[in-house]
């Protein structure tokens, strides 16, 4: 259990934020199917959701944002839609859920626009930080996984994968995604006590057991 500033007064939540970070390609949503039926066998109520996205306005804020046909959209436009439709989901179904002693496992959270938009961009991770302070007060994620895996394996997966959405990102140059990737590395250096590595570049069960061990050490941390 925890305390958390919600719409400006404090809460306390039972359930437990775990978000998974990666570049394109790097298996997330795979994983977290995966990761959800481990939990739940183990008698934990657990909840997906993803961002941008999880519900109708975020999603709709989701197609404004990933739109191939948005190309002329300027950057610090597109973190501030990337943190509006953080705030939205937030409030409308992960806090909810944390309320409810829930296990909420989110595919992608604000660490994506730190590493993209802060990083990759050339924002500044610390003023898309703040940016992202205001959207989402004091709620970060318990736990962050990850997904290690070089931006030219998770472009040949995606190159592979035919029923995977084509999003704006796609268009971008490799040099975009290692710049992603070198943001994710500054990301682990800065908060080593939330976000952990999992290497992505192996079998999807490997991954997957390797994220499950994270996951209930976490838990069993906090039952203690």
């Amino acid at each position: 259990m925890e305390w958390l500033i919600y719409r400006g007064e404090v809460v306390l939540v039972k359930g437990h934020f775990i978000t998974v970070e990666g570049g394109e390609g790097a298996g997330k949503t795979t994983v977290l199917e995966l990761l959800k039926d481990k939990l739940t066998q183990k008698g934990y109520d657990v909840l997906i959701t993803r961002e941008p996205g999880g519900i109708s306005i975020s999603e709709q804020i989701r197609q404004v944002i990933l739109n191939p046909a948005h190309t002329e959209m300027e950057k610090r436009t597109e973190a501030l839609l990337y943190a509006a439709a953080r705030r939205q989901h937030l409030i409308q179904k992960v806090i909810p859920a944390l309320k409810e002693n829930r296990i909420v496992l989110c595919d992608r959270f604000i660490d994506s626009s730190l590493a993209y938009q802060g990083y990759a961009r050339d924002i500044g991770i610390d003023e898309v930080l703040t940016i992202n302070q205001f959207a989402i007060e004091d709620c970060m994620p318990s736990l962050t996984l990850f997904f290690d895996l070089t931006p030219e394996k998770g472009l040949q997966r995606i190159a592979l994968n035919t029923e995977r959405e084509r999003n704006r990102l796609d268009l971008e140059e490799l040099s975009f995604h290692h710049k992603v990737y070198e943001g994710y590395q500054l990301l682990l250096k800065r908060f080593p006590k939330r976000i952990k590595r999992v290497d992505a570049d192996q079998e999807v069960d490997n991954v997957s057991a390797l994220a499950f061990e994270y996951i209930i050490s976490y838990l069993s941390e906090e039952d203690e």
